[in-house]
């Protein structure tokens, strides 16, 4: 039995069945993706075990459909990620029980419930914001603090979080503040359009187009990748528009600079430091495995707490090798 990180993490049971999760190019016996961000489903066509959320938003995203199974030895429970994600828990002939977490968050929002640790003898978890510095408000109060500001917004506000994830949350809360016209481009619509059809959830929204002319309080949920694209700063010189950075980040001011942002908000879909040391207790494994982020310094303290933890790096193929 091994874990191991290759193009994707790699389960390998007692029977040398090898379960991969979240690779590009997925060449196991079983092949699992967590949830439909570009960095963990595969770059073309594959059969995988997914939710039916995560495969209809694979198709919105770059029309390239998952093909979906299930398979007995893996049990899919809800990450609290982002619409769809999915922890897996993969059960060994010889009984014991991973859990792969992908990305992760234990707390409730919105139309997403918390991710529940399972109990297992192994954890993979992702370490994203595994260091101490980075710990989040409570939801309620970054959710309150984001109202006020729409509420209270005179210019054009442009909003920018990943449209799968945040893109939803920040329509639902300029829904929320009484924002009378609020626009998306053609990527969040395509992902609102497949939540819509899995989730009793409506997005009253406009497409933005060329045409658009953005006024006073309206607002335009954005991509975070085109914050610095020539014709955001075009659009903010003709209209006056705010920048609104929305992530994890933002505990650190830092984030601001980086993206060009006038104000930001530390709205997360990932869980912080204390909020991955509960899930890590409520588990209670044998064995920790960290993953994508903060992996060493997660793994330490880890370590200091008295688990047993592994950073994994790439192609590492036996513990001794750690």
């Amino acid at each position: 039995m091994s874990v191991r990180l290759c193009d994707g993490i790699e389960i390998e049971l007692s029977d040398g069945t090898r379960v991969v999760c979240d690779a590009d190019n997925p060449d196991g016996d079983i092949d699992v993706v967590t949830h439909a961000h570009g960095d963990h489903f595969p770059e073309g066509d594959a059969t995988v075990v997914c939710s039916a959320l995560t495969a209809s938003l694979a198709r919105a995203r770059r029309d390239e459909p998952l093909q979906r199974v299930t398979d007995d030895r893996i049990d899919l429970i809800p990450a609290g990620h982002v619409a769809g994600s999915r922890a897996a828990v993969v059960t060994d002939p010889d009984g014991t029980r991973y859990c792969y977490t992908g990305d992760v968050c234990t707390r409730s929002r919105f139309y997403l419930g918390g991710f529940e640790p399972p109990d297992c003898d192994v954890l993979i978890t992702e370490a994203t914001y595994g260091e101490p510095e980075y710990t989040f408000p409570d939801h309620q109060t970054v959710a309150d603090e984001i109202l006020s500001w729409l509420e209270e917004l005179e210019s054009p506000g442009l909003l920018f979080g990943y449209a799968l994830g945040r893109a939803q949350k920040l329509q639902l809360l300029a829904q929320k503040a009484g924002v009378e016209r609020i626009f998306v481009t053609d990527a969040v619509r395509r992902v609102n359009a497949s939540i819509e059809d899995h989730r009793h959830v409506v997005f009253d929204v406009q497409q933005y187009n060329s045409d658009t002319t953005l006024g006073e309080g309206d607002v335009l949920v954005l991509p975070m990748t085109t914050a610095r694209f020539d014709w955001i700063e075009d659009l903010c010189a003709e209209t006056d528009a705010v920048k609104a950075g929305f992530s994890g980040w933002a505990v650190n001011s830092s984030f601001k600079f980086r993206g060009n942002y006038d104000i930001t908000f530390p709205l997360s879909d990932h869980c912080d430091f204390a909020e991955l040391c509960a899930m890590v207790e409520t588990a209670d494994p044998a064995h920790v495995y960290t993953n994508h982020g903060a992996t060493d310094t997660f793994a330490e303290w880890l370590t200091s707490a008295g688990y047993q933890a592994t950073a994994l790096r790439r192609n590492q193929r036996s513990l001794g090798d750690f």
